[in-house]
């Protein structure tokens, strides 16, 4: 990221213009559809100007609760919050946060994303969207008695913000919320949905197609059969499709990647094309080059008219990207897992303003997120302006 603030303040000034564009919803138009959940008596703050505060601090770089009220503090002190009689203390934070419904929370900010990525796709050609998802555990709500926090995310690959969020219970995994997650994206015409290995199940696949779209499932030895008959499939008479190889940090990556239509023998739901991909790795920065390679299967309802081997291959990449993009940037940026905001379902909203902040940079053209956290931690009044306070 330019270290020059200049070209942050254009891309800020051409977000501000956009996300106030009386053609989609404001992000205050989108919180107010969040539930006051507080007894009308001795309410001093409005509900939705909290919830921006919260959004506007999260932007700047909050990774707790007090960091979100020493926020507010510095803000109210610059004329920043003028519709506050006084600074919400840290009391009020930690008790409003306690009291936000995170399931309304991330269905209005996902809307809220999903028009802006629409309209994008729409100003474009037809181009394939796609969508992953995959989930991620908050360790440090378990420090101290704390029961687990488990949360599922949806993120666009090709612009890296996220659209949708399921809780997963502490007694039970991602596989029954999939379809739970999948249906609050609405229809997926001309979607592809890409999961790893403990997805691919037959419930899994048809929950993706009955809502209209396509699957990019990875393919593992916990679903022996199909790995098995995807393995041995014949790829070594097959030339690979897609050939790529870059040099970056000392090692040189290869990867090749061959598809071919699915065989009648492969008994999965809507299974268009078997895939396997070969990822090699060679070390240049040692005195001896070390090299290792593996072997990665896939199965995809995708047609070959419809996704080229070079396709499939940005796909494959781009759910790999959920690991870095998302949750990497929650973990060094925010410290998530270092949190131990654990009371009640305070962890799961922290975690969805992080996604929101994330998405907000992402949308404004910001590629270090990290960098674009000082830039506004420096300048209250820009993350004001950004979330419309």
């Amino acid at each position: 990221m330019p270290s020059s603030l200049t070209t942050v303040l254009a891309r800020h000034q051409h977000a501000v213009a956009d996300f106030t564009d009386a053609d989609l919803p404001s992000l205050r138009q989108a919180l107010s559809a969040v539930t006051d959940p507080r007894k009308p008596r001795g309410v001093r703050y409005v509900f939705t100007d909290l919830l921006l505060v919260f959004a506007a601090a999260v932007i700047s770089g909050a990774a707790s609760l007090t960091m979100i009220a020493e926020w507010a503090s510095t803000a109210k002190s610059r004329g920043i919050l003028p519709s506050f009689g006084a600074v919400p203390s840290v009391a009020t934070i930690h008790r409003v946060a306690g009291l936000v419904d995170p399931v309304a929370f991330d269905a209005a900010i996902g809307a809220w994303i999903a028009a802006r990525i629409r309209r994008g796709h729409s100003q474009q050609d037809a181009a394939l969207a796609a969508i992953a998802i995959d989930g991620k555990e908050l360790r440090g709500t378990k420090h101290g008695g704390g029961t687990k926090t488990y949360l599922m995310a949806a993120m666009d690959h090709a612009t890296g913000t996220v659209l949708a969020q399921e809780s997963v219970g502490e007694k039970t995994n991602e596989i029954p919320h999939f379809p739970e997650l999948i249906s609050t994206l609405g229809p997926l015409k001309n979607t592809v949905i890409t999961a790893d290995a403990m997805h691919t199940l037959a419930q899994q696949a048809r929950a993706v197609t009955d809502a209209g779209g396509h699957y990019l499932f990875t393919v593992k030895t916990n679903a022996k059969t199909l790995h098995t008959q995807i393995s041995q499939a014949g790829w070594a008479r097959r030339k690979p499709g897609y050939q790529h190889r870059e040099k970056a940090h000392g090692r040189i990556s290869t990867w090749s990647l061959s598809a071919i239509n699915a065989p009648r023998y492969v008994q999965f739901p809507g299974a268009a094309q078997i895939i396997r991909v070969h990822r090699g790795r060679e070390d240049t920065s040692q005195d001896t080059e070390a090299s290792t390679g593996e072997f990665v299967y896939a199965i995809t309802s995708l047609p070959a008219k419809q996704a080229s081997p070079k396709t499939l291959a940005r796909l494959i990449r781009g759910h790999w990207g959920i690991e870095n993009r998302l949750h990497w940037v929650r973990d060094t940026a925010y410290r998530e897992d270092a949190s131990q905001v654990r009371k009640g379902t305070t962890a799961h909203l922290m975690a969805s303003l992080r996604n929101l902040a994330i998405s907000i940079h992402r949308l404004t053209g910001q590629p270090n997120i990290t960098a674009a956290l000082r830039h506004y931690a420096r300048d209250p009044e820009l993350a004001a302006e950004l979330t419309g306070l």
